[in-house]
């Protein structure tokens, strides 16, 4: 029989539970209907409860005046995003996205015998400890858009940041399925890493915890 996994005391006394099951904070999270629990579990999962617990996106029960605050701050961090990508079904529906459906019926005419694998994925980790490091993400979104094609090599495919949370962040990649999908995530979480170190002189310690989440699309 397994062991009862340890429950920390802040997820315990943590407010999350009791609200939506969407994490309203982040308008990706919010429009597909993403479960806050993961990013909880996320957490959890690559950190030693005995050792002791760190998660800064601790909320203890807070009075109701409080959760207009919140709200207010979430529809300030919707305006501050605006620009970022309007989601995964635009993505999805991108003359890019056009031209790669167009692309592979082409290259099946021209070989039918040949096989193209091309794997589809939503990707989604946490900031080490889910700091809020990116409270005003605009010039850290400029810096991933620009670093993560570079990346594009290497994973046999391509690479979009779909949205840049304070603590988290998500991504959809498609891979011709050379590598694994975890060799692909460490690959991403190191670029990503150095660029943001590169240029913003401000970040301090691991910007990306170990763990994430992938889900498979189409």
């Amino acid at each position: 029989m397994g062991m009862l996994k340890i429950m920390p005391a802040l997820c315990q006394g943590c407010a999350k539970p009791q609200k939506p099951l969407t994490n309203n904070e982040c308008v990706f999270c919010r429009d597909i209907g993403f479960k806050k629990e993961i990013l909880c579990d996320l957490n959890r999962s690559v950190q030693d409860v005995k050792k002791g617990f760190e998660c800064h996106a601790f909320k203890p029960a807070l009075k109701p005046v409080v959760s207009l605050v919140s709200e207010f701050t979430a529809s300030s961090h919707d305006q501050t995003n605006k620009n970022a990508s309007a989601g995964l079904e635009a993505l999805l529906n991108s003359d890019r996205f056009k031209y790669q459906r167009a692309l592979s019926v082409q290259k099946l005419e021209q070989d039918p015998d040949a096989v193209y694998v091309e794997l589809k994925y939503h990707l989604a980790w946490n900031v080490a400890f889910r700091r809020q490091v990116f409270v005003n993400p605009s010039d850290a979104m400029n810096i991933l858009n620009d670093a993560l094609p570079i990346c594009n090599k290497f994973i046999g495919g391509f690479v979009s940041l779909l949205w840049l949370a304070p603590d988290h962040i998500h991504l959809y990649i498609e891979s011709d399925g050379k590598k694994s999908v975890d060799t692909i995530v460490r690959y991403l979480k190191r670029a990503s890493a150095k660029a943001l170190y590169k240029t913003k002189g401000n970040l301090n310690g691991e910007i990306w915890d170990k763990s994430y989440f992938v889900e498979t699309l189409g």
